[in-house]
């Protein structure tokens, strides 16, 4: 019997290599998802249950006060207030009230949605650590290099998971525990008789600040290689105990900077190394950078507004700093050297 064109077998292509790269990341989700997305969910989760009790026992501790609040005037008079009317208070605002009404709104937004970049930065540097030494640890790097997945290919899919995924899944996570705060301070608003659209959302720069975080990923990737590349180098070199390793180099190198003056032979001193060395080499994963701590300053904040601080045009700025891009290439190289040694390491 004839064989037809139905039943004869048919040849598949090679996987395509963007669409190896997207399983591997895949692969790096699902094998860390505690770290990438539960973490800081449960982060910003924490942060919103202790909002809501400090506002359930500010507003019972309102409720239990004497109905008349008496507040002494300078001039010696007594003034009594008979409960507390957002509505009223807010028709009494002038332009800069207003102003630092606006100021203090971004401010508190901000502050709601630090706790999951607070959880980001010690997910990274530990995710980063174990990337290659925790595969040699449990041996399951001869399945990996047993599969035609280049190690390049591999280790880059771990430097995006590092410098992309995790900071966009903590900035999701962190948008929707502001939005969540924003909802929770609005009812309380509304509680006492004030129009949340008036006093929260109108005031406030919710999008703008939510875009302008999302903008800053790429900028942070790109400030976090030092610390990356450092992190997954002593990750792939490291026999035990990557952490003493990664943490100890450095630190005993500005010591020993420090003690011996070695940086005056290049007229410089020991702060030098240990903010341009040290501090990048351990604490890139930070999303703050000299540039931004810069500008970070009271005028500022008085005369422009904290959400200026934080658009994409002053965080860009950071682009145009040299030493952004010098410690990327140092990072850079060291990643190079990090997939060289995952190619060539025998835990034998």
């Amino acid at each position: 019997m004839n064989a037809t064109a139905d039943t004869l077998p048919v040849a598949k292509a090679p996987a395509h290599r963007t669409h190896r790269f997207a399983l591997l990341l895949r692969r790096e989700y699902w094998e860390h998802r505690g770290g990438f997305f539960w973490a800081p969910l449960i982060a910003g989760a924490i942060s919103l249950l202790l909002t809501v009790v400090f506002f359930v026992i500010a507003m019972v501790g309102m409720r239990n006060a004497d109905g008349d609040a008496k507040f002494y005037l300078d001039d010696g008079s007594t003034m009594s207030i008979n409960g507390l009317d957002l509505g009223v208070l807010a028709a009494q605002l002038d332009a800069e009230d207003k102003a630092q009404l606006a100021t203090g709104i971004d401010m508190t937004m901000l502050l709601s949605s630090a706790w999951p970049f607070i959880v980001m930065v010690f997910v990274m540097f530990f995710y980063c650590l174990g990337a290659l030494y925790d595969e040699r640890k449990d041996r399951s790097v001869l399945f990996w290099k047993s599969l035609p997945v280049s190690d390049g290919e591999t280790v880059l899919s771990k430097i995006v998971a590092a410098t992309v995924a995790i900071p966009l899944l903590a900035t999701l996570i962190a948008i929707a525990t502001m939005l969540v705060f924003l909802v929770l301070l609005s009812a309380v608003v509304m509680y006492h008789g004030g129009n949340p659209l008036e006093l929260i959302w109108g005031p406030g720069h919710a999008l703008t600040i939510a875009l302008s975080l999302l903008a800053a990923i790429p900028v942070y990737a790109i400030w976090a290689l030092p610390t990356v590349g450092w992190l997954m180098l002593c990750s792939a070199w490291a026999r035990s105990v990557p952490f003493l390793w990664a943490v100890l180099v450095p630190l005993l190198s500005g010591v020993f900077v420090t003690m011996f003056s070695v940086m005056r032979l290049f007229n410089l001193d020991a702060d030098w190394f240990w903010s341009n060395i040290v501090a990048r080499m351990l604490l890139g994963v930070v999303p703050l950078t000299p540039y931004d701590l810069a500008r970070m300053d009271g005028a500022q904040l008085e005369s422009a507004g904290l959400v200026h601080l934080i658009e994409p045009a002053a965080v860009y700025g950071n682009l145009l700093q040299p030493a952004t891009w010098i410690g990327a290439a140092a990072g850079v190289a060291m990643l190079l050297v990090a997939i060289r040694l995952r190619r060539w390491r025998d835990e034998g």
